[in-house]
This record gives structure tokens, sequence and C-alpha cells, in this order.
């Protein structure tokens, strides 16, 4: 009985043994691992901490979300509608020849101003000449016939006073001097169409413009049935620009055409960065496009440069109205979701939610109606990540020529904001002291960022912010 006993404890006593050898050698292990990782392995733990300590001071769950800010203002603003259009000339001729014949002489350069009344071309006058000449002639016969005829009837007329001839000779010469008379007039007619021929040889201009092509060259026989004529003439000043805008807009525009009050108009090319031309709004169509719910709209512009050329697209924009003593945000702080139109307001620190209606937008500027007023702060970046009563951080744009050393009076975050505004130089990463922002970089990206160039080095701290705000939640 003893010996079973004895052999039970013996049993236990190397249980325990054992398991208090592996614990200490797995102890001793565990301690061989970290002096094996030496200064290394604390400088990383470090790192650690530090990156821990910077996404959470500046970027974590528990710090404000970083936004830019914008004031609302108080003033005017233009009330503005966009729109493409398309140039059209005042008028536009077709020059055709009145007369057929060769075609002699021309005399415009392709593409040059003419004036009304330039003489363009030249047809062939010969036969037009001989035309005229004949009819000429036809009218000295039959006057000379008239002539004698008259002096006829006065003979008639003193023989029958004296009852020397019969009354019906009288009337029958009479008759004949009236007949003579009409002759007389269709041959002066004729004479008339002979000259007027005769100058349809000189091709003219009918209105004042800009010449086009030649359609026509030196040699050809003309006719008043060509399709493509001689040449054409477009009139470009005044130029036109012909555009659609919603019929929504069509009683003020109308409304505005009454009371003879000007409704200016500019003209920008494709890329909106040089201004064409100004002019004002002339007519407008008489219907409206069903398709489309629009409705054209023509436009003026006195184009002395010839900056504008028919069948050129352009973006219009059209004054409707100046909104006076207005609220003006930046159209990037307006947002729209669940609540409606609103703005984030900033005001120490806490984030309000205010809720508007939109008047009109110009651009990077829109006119509101709401719960602002004027000098309050809007978000305009950063709202995507923002709630009403939440905390935000307002970052500040740097002057220029600003200094890293600029960004470490900026409290809390402030090194990391200058760290992805870019205000970190060169000067500042290669210099022997370490900032603040190094401070909370990991020790083994430090030497990396000194070998960086500056574009590169400011890449990597951008990314680095964007990656952690990627990974802080909504607050």
């Amino acid at each position: 009985m003893q010996n079973k006993d004895s052999k039970r404890s013996r049993t236990w006593v190397f249980i325990v043994v054992a398991v208090v050898g592996m614990a200490f050698a797995g102890w001793w292990w565990k301690g061989r691992d970290a002096a094996a990782e030496g200064p290394a392995g604390a400088a990383s733990a470090a790192s650690g901490a530090s990156a821990g300590r910077t996404l959470g001071g500046r970027f974590g769950r528990s710090g404000p979300q970083p936004v830019s800010v914008a004031t609302v203002q108080r003033r005017d603003m233009n009330v503005i509608v966009d729109a493409i259009g398309s140039i059209a000339s005042a008028n536009t001729a077709v020059v055709r020849a009145k007369v057929s014949g060769e075609l002699r002489a021309l005399y415009f350069h392709e593409g040059q101003p003419v004036k009304a009344g330039q003489v363009l071309a030249l047809i062939d006058p010969k036969p037009y000449e001989i035309a005229r000449d004949q009819a000429l002639a036809t009218l000295a016969r039959d006057q000379a016939q008239l002539e004698n005829a008259r002096a006829d009837l006065a003979r008639y007329k003193d023989l029958v006073a004296k009852d020397a001839a019969p009354r019906q000779q009288l009337d029958t010469q009479q008759a004949l001097v009236r007949q003579l008379e009409a002759t007389l007039l269709s041959d002066q007619a004729a004479v008339d169409n002979a000259r007027l021929q005769l100058s349809y040889t000189r091709v003219t201009a009918p209105i004042a413009g800009q010449a086009g092509l030649k359609q026509a060259d030196l040699g050809n026989n003309v006719t008043p049935g060509d399709a493509n004529g001689i040449l054409s003439i477009a009139q470009t000043q005044p130029a036109a620009v012909v555009f659609a805008v919603p019929d929504a807009r069509l009683a003020r525009i109308r409304q505005q055409l009454a009371d003879k009050q000007p409704l200016a108009v500019q003209a920008w090319d494709r890329e909106r960065k040089l201004l064409l031309a100004q002019g004002a709004v002339a007519s407008t169509d008489n219907a409206i496009d069903a398709s489309t719910g629009t409705i054209k709209v023509k436009a003026l512009f006195a184009n002395k440069d010839n900056s504008l050329f028919p069948n050129q697209f352009v973006n219009v924009r059209l004054q409707l109205d100046r909104l006076k003593d207005v609220l003006v945000v930046p159209s990037a702080a307006v947002q729209r979701g669940a609540p409606g139109i609103f703005v984030y307001v900033i005001a120490d620190g806490q984030v309000s939610l205010r809720k508007l209606q939109i008047l009109a937008t110009d651009g990077d500027s829109t006119a509101v109606q709401g719960e602002l007023k004027p000098g309050d702060q809007v978000v305009t970046d950063g709202a995507d990540r923002l709630r009403d009563g939440g905390k935000a951080e307002v970052i500040k744009a740097p002057p220029a020529g600003a200094s890293a050393a600029s960004g470490r009076g900026r409290g809390h975050g402030g090194a990391a904001s200058a760290a992805a505004s870019g205000e970190v130089s060169g000067t500042a990463v290669s210099g022997g002291d370490r900032s603040r922002w190094m401070e909370r970089v990991p020790p083994e990206m430090v030497d990396k960022l000194k070998a960086m160039s500056p574009e590169d080095r400011r890449a990597w701290l951008q990314e680095h912010r964007a990656s952690a705000a990627g990974s802080a939640p909504t607050n």
C-alpha cells in the first residue's frame, strides 16, 4: 500500500517538474529573441507607438476631422445662364451672275472684306453692248417717224380748218401719231433693258461682309442658274449667336426685352478661357422646342475685330438678372443629402449643419438663402466625414515661402497638417534636429525621406495622410 502511494507521489512530482521546466524553457527562448533584436526591436516598438500616436492624434478615431473652410459673404451676384451656341452671320448672300456669259475678270480676294456695291467680277459685255446699240437705233428710227407724223398732223389741222381736207384724214393722222408715240415708249423700254443687261455684266456685292472662296474660274461660262454662283458673302458685322435656354427662363427674357433692358451676353471659346465678344439679346424664337423644352435666343455682337466666324461653336453666358445684397458661398461648400440642401458651418471646432435654398449659381460661387450670416465659416473640403454636432479642425493654407517651422506653432496636429499641405521643405528634412513631424514618422522612413526629392517627399506625405484619413470613421 505504501509502495503504491510512493509511486503516485513520484509521478506527480515528475509532472510538476516537467511543467516548470517547459515554462522556464519558453521564458528563456523569449528572452533570447528579445536580446537578439536589441535596439532595432526597441526602435520598431517605438516607431509603432509613434505611428499609433500620429494616427490617433491627427487622423485617428478620437481626433477631429481636418477640413478647409471659406467665409460667407454678402454681396451682389449675377444670375448667369450657360449655353452652347453657334455663330450665324447677320446676312448671307450667294452672288450669282444675272446674265449669261464668259467670266472675264475677278476683282476680289478670297476671305477678304468687301463693301456693298463693290465690283466683284466682270462678264464679257460685248454681246450686251451690241444689243444696247440695236435698241438705241430702233428708238432713233421710230423717233424720226413720230416727228414726221406730228408735222403731217399739224398740216392736216390747218387744211381741215380751211375746209381744204376731209376730217377723216385728220383723225387718221392723229391715230398714227399716238401709235408712233407708243412705239417710241416701247423702244425706250428696250433701250433701258439693254442698258440694264449690260450693267449686269459687272457683278457687284449686294451686301458688305466677308468674301468666301470663289466658285467659278476665269474663262468659265456662268449663268443665272448656277447653284453655287460666283462666290458667297457673309455679313459678320454684326454677327449673331443662336443658342438655346430652358423655357423656364423665357418669361424673364421677354420681360427684359419688353422693358427695353439689355440682356448682356458673352461669347467664350471652347475652353472657357478666352472672351471672344460681348453683345446683347436681340430676339427669341416664336416657338418652344417640345422635344428639349428649350427656346432659341439670338444675340447680336458688333464683332469689330472679326473674332467670330459663321458656324463657329462658342460657350455663351447670358446675364439674366443681378441679385442685390445676397449671401454668397463657394459652390464646393453646398452639400446635398437626406436633410436636403445644406452646408457645414465650423465655429470653435464645432460642426453644425445649416439648411438653405439655392438662388443662383455663377461658376464657383452660389447665392443662397438660409440659416447663415456673413462671416460664417463653411466647409469646402472634407465635408464627407462630418456630421452635425461633430468636431473638426480647420487647415489653413500657409503663406508663400513659409518654412516647416511655422507649422510647429499650430498646436494639435499642426505638424501633420504642414506635412500634408507641402509645408515641409528639403532643408527641414535634412536638418540636424528633427522637427515634431519627423517624430511622428517611423525611424526607418527618415533616411528614405531625406534621400527623396521634394516632389516625391510631398507625394509620400500626402499619401500617408490620405491613407490615415481613410481609416478614420465618420464623426
